[in-house]
Parts: C-alpha cells; sequence; structure tokens
C-alpha cells in the first residue's frame, strides 16, 4: 500500500479534564493536531481493532464513538457501573455492574447497534482472569465464558440461543482463546489435593474436544500467563510460584513452558540463565518469539517455533520487550524501578540500532506502521514529571511532551497491514525535517560504524547501579574513559553471587553427608 493511501496516525491522550484525540505523528511545526476536543470523562478505550471507542463518563454512562470521524454512535444509561469494555470489532458492550443479590444479572452484553440486551448472567466478582466475562476471537467468530468447571460457548452471532455447547474442565479458573484464528483454547487447572496444576489446549470445534491436542503440568504453580501466537498454532506459558524454593528470589520464581497444538513440543524454553521470566512476546508472524529473563542484569533472547535460540541481544536492566507491528524493530527496555534504559534492535539486519533513556515510564507501545515508540509516564502510578515521549525507530527523541497530571496515551489500533512497508515507511521518516539534530537521529560516523557489529559482538549495557553508587560510578567512567570493564560486577551483584556459592556449597555438602550415613 502506498504512503497517500495509508491511515494516519492517532493518539488518544486523557487528563484529569477528560481526553482528547491527536492526529500524528508526524508533526507539523513539532506540536500535534488536536482532532478531537476535549470530552470529559473517568475512562476511555478503543476496540481491539480500532473502529470503536468506549467512553465512561461517569458512574452511570457509557457512550460508544464512531473513529472514522468520533461521533457518538450511542449512549447507555447504566446505574452502578464497575466496568465496560467492547468486543474486537465494536459489535458488542460488554458491562459489570455492582449487584446485592444472585437474582440481579450483573453482567450485561448489548448489542450497540439496537442499543439491546442480547445476553445477562450473574458474576460475584471481577478478577484479571475473570474479565471480560465472554471472550471473543479477533473476528467475533467464536464466543465463550469460563464458569465452573467448564467453559461455554455461544453462537456469537445469536446470543438468544444461549449456551450451544460446553467443555467440562474440572478445576479450571483460567482461559485464553486464541485470537486469529479461533481454532483453540488454553485452560489452567489450579493444583489440588496433591494433583498438580496444568494448562490444557483443546479444539474450538465441537466434535473434537474429546480430548486434549497438548498438556503440561506444573508442580508449585499458583499462577500463570498464557500468550498464543499469531496463527494459534503455539503457545507459551510463564507459571509463577508464589515461593521460590531455592531462597534466591523474595517474588517467588517463574518458568517459561512452551506447547504446540500438533504436540511436537511441551516443555520447558532452554533459558540460558536462573532468574524470573520478565517478559516475553511473540512477533506479528508467530514464528519467533522474545524473551527477557534472569537476575539482573536480565539476559534476552529471541526463540524459533522450536525453541532454537535464533538471536542473542545481550544483558542489561532490562524487564520489557516490545516488538514492532511489522516484526522488524524490537525495543528492549527497563521500566518499572528500574532506570529506563532502552535499546532499539533491527531484527532483519540484526544489529543494534541505538540506546537511550526514558526515566519513570509507565506504559509503552509501538505505533501500527512500526516506526515511532511511545512511553508516557502517567498517574496515579506516577504523580509527578507525567508526561510522554515519542521515539523514533532508531531511538532517537522526535516528540515529548509535559503534563501537570496525565492518565492515559494510547495509540488508535490499526491494521499493520494498512501501512505501507517498513523500509519505505522509515525511508519516509527519514526524509523528514524534525527538531532534533540530525546528529542525534544518525550519530557520528564512529557510532555508525559500532551499530552494524554483529549481535553477537555488540558492547553490552552496563549493569544497573542504585542511586547511591552513582558518583562512584561517575569516578569510575573518568577513569576507563566511560566503559565498565567486561567483567567488572556490582556489590550487590557480587554479593548475591558469593551467596548463591554459598548456598550451592551447602547443598551438595548435605547430599553427600546423607548418602555417606546412608552407606
Amino acid at each position: 500500500m502506498s504512503m497517500d493511501q495509508s491511515p494516519s496516525l492517532q493518539i488518544l491522550v486523557r487528563e484529569p479534564e477528560g481526553f482528547t484525540i491527536w492526529r500524528g505523528p508526524p508533526f507539523s511545526n513539532g506540536e500535534p493536531h488536536v482532532s478531537l476536543d476535549r470530552v470529559p470523562c473517568t475512562s476511555a478505550k478503543f476496540s481491539e481493532n480500532g473502529c470503536r471507542l468506549i467512553v465512561i463518563k461517569n458512574s452511570s454512562t457509557v457512550v460508544v464513538y464512531n473513529c472514522s470521524g468520533f461521533t457518538e454512535i450511542r449512549s447507555f444509561e447504566i446505574p452502578s457501573l464497575l466496568a465496560a469494555v467492547l468486543s474486537p470489532c465494536g459489535t458488542y458492550l460488554q458491562t459489570f455492574q455492582k449487584s446485592t443479590t444472585p437474582q440481579d444479572k450483573n453482567v450485561v452484553l448489548w448489542e450497540i447497534e439496537t442499543g439491546t440486551p442480547v445476553y445477562q448472567q450473574f458474576q460475584k466478582n471481577m478478577s484479571k482472569t475473570t474479565w471480560p466475562s465472554i471472550q471473543f476471537s479477533s473476528d467475533e467468530s467464536i464466543a465463550c465464558r469460563m464458569a465452573t468447571n467448564e467453559i461455554q460457548f455461544f453462537d456469537a452471532k445469536d446470543f438468544s440461543k444461549g449456551v450451544t455447547y460446553r467443555l467440562r474442565i474440572p478445576g479450571v479458573v483460567a482461559v485464553e482463546l486464541s485470537k486469529a484464528p479461533a481454532s483453540h483454547i488454553a485452560a489452567f487447572v489450579a493444583e489440588s489435593k496433591g494433583i498438580p496444576a496444568s494448562v490444557q489446549i483443546f479444539s474450538c470445534n465441537k466434535d473434537a474436544q474429546a480430548q486434549p491436542v497438548a498438556r503440561r503440568s506444573f508442580f508449585r504453580c499458583s499462577t500463570v500467563q498464557l500468550h498464543w501466537n499469531c496463527g494459534s498454532t503455539g503457545l507459551l506459558v510463564v507459571a509463577q510460584s508464589d515461593v521460590d524454593k531455592s531462597n534466591q528470589s523474595y517474588y517467588g520464581e517463574s518458568k517459561l513452558n512452551y506447547l504446540t497444538i500438533d504436540g511436537t513440543h511441551e516443555g520447558l524454553v532452554p533459558l540460558r540463565k536462573d532468574g524470573p521470566v520478565h517478559d516475553v512476546q511473540w512477533s506479528s508472524s508467530g514464528s519467533e518469539f522474545a524473551v527477557v529473563y534472569g537476575f539482573m542484569p536480565a539476559k534476552a533472547t529471541i526463540f524459533d517455533k522450536k525453541c532454537n535460540p535464533l538471536l542473542d541481544l545481550g544483558q542489561g536492566p532490562y524487564n520489557t520487550i516490545r516488538w514492532n507491528p511489522k516484526g522488524r524493530f524490537i525495543c528492549l527496555a527497563g521500566f518499572g524501578n528500574l532506570p529506563g534504559d532502552m535499546a532499539f534492535w533491527d531484527y532483519s539486519e540484526k544489529k543494534l540500532l541505538g540506546t537511550t533513556k526514558a526515566e519513570c515510564s509507565v506504559t509503552s507501545e509501538w505505533s501500527p506502521d512500526g516506526r515511532y515508540f511511545m512511553t508516557a509516564t502517567t498517574a496515579p502510578r506516577l504523580q509527578i514529571d507525567n508526561g510522554i515521549k515519542i521515539f523514533h525507530h532508531n531511538g532517537s527523541l522526535y516528540f515529548k511532551k509535559m503534563f501537570n497530571k496525565l492518565y492515559q496515551a494510547d495509540w488508535k489500533p490499526e491494521a499493520p497491514e494498512e501501512f505501507g512497508d517498513i523500509t519505505d515507511l522509515v525511508k519516509s521518516v527519514d526524509t523528514l525535517k524534525i527538531d532534533e539534530p540530525k546528529k542525534q537521529a544518525q550519530g557520528p560516523k564512529s557510532s555508525q560504524a559500532s551499530a552494524k557489529i554483529s549481535a553477537n559482538t555488540v558492547q553490552k549495557p552496563a549493569a544497573y547501579r542504585p542511586p547511591q553508587a552513582k558518583s562512584a560510578a561517575a569516578v569510575q567512567a573518568e577513569l576507563f574513559g566511560g566503559i565498565a570493564p567486561a567483567e567488572e560486577m556490582s556489590k550487590n551483584a557480587l554479593r548475591n553471587k558469593k551467596r548463591r556459592e554459598k548456598q550451592r556449597e551447602k547443598k551438595a555438602q548435605e547430599a553427600s553427608a546423607a548418602a555417606s550415613g546412608s552407606s
């Protein structure tokens, strides 16, 4: 598709007074064009395909907008409203109300075009695993709901039929429907009475649900994160335990498992470093996945669908990975309690494009066309230094704006195929005249040459240092010309390493003593 036919990028920005819609980037004169004036609200969210926008104005009023011109389609008056969400294509509105008795059917599915309820159900409470109550596939061809010991399926085009068939799974506590295509569903069964927890994959075809197509059991597993790939052929499972029996982590332990619907793989992903799984994401093709894992400094690796490592992204203070919608560029970052380091990679060329920082970022995401990366510092997570930063694909800063208080900054979803080839898009960005000095985006010739170094020889980012160690780091940088020695470790990392070694020695001694005592 040509650049002229590509849709324009848009950003939803919500402040205490309400939300506005920005058009761009690119921005003319360095400032975004406001395509929708401020609308008072307490919450706003796009549908998955970006065609509609749900706006909660108060505790009883929900308004749905058509995103083509941001015109109001319909308003709903729903008393004691606690949550509301749109279906992926914007056909249905699902609401959750406060209830007092089981007779109150507090979960209601509304057809937006007619404004009428098509399904109602009582639900006692709401959590991450139980909301939205009804899950839809991306094309809304399949709809299902987790109930006690079973998964209920509906006719997504006609909810008046009620539950069309049931899949019996005793002890099921979480489900995840594959999105595109909606061919399979994953179910998590919690540990009970000595029976280990498990994740099972079933077909969405009623006639093929007698047995799971894949299954994986876990000991000491309290929660899971389920990640389907595009194509619905593989499922990544992050199994989390509240307690780390090795006493190496206060936050428990996590393991990354991989299951395929054809049964060719049901086991652990071979990670090369001990420690937690911080983040995992599939590429847009569904053929590769990236993982950030291990004790700090964390390690990042890209694997293929057979769990073979393809590219090592090195180590650093990272806990977040974002793969752009075109599948070419990757942002590796350290947010939350980390200092905000970001490394931008070109996956097709297997090279590091640039590094930068976005301190105190709460949210981060690539633009739908894959050219820009936006970070936002938002309330209530952080009450100061709220703002938006937009970076080019190579990490150079394109735009920055600070706010007294910012609640939300989201890209309007668009299908990546609506935009041109990523190479053409990048060239169009490079030809734009922006306020940033050209040398910031391009860097000196020496940095250009270093960016072309192969992935395995790229200099590793420095380990994270706490604030009290900054003065020492400054002296060290002066001594070593700004480059830390390759084998250097911080005091805390060295102390932790020694402690782990002592624990291993102690366990080995206990094991040998037990063996000699038994003999």
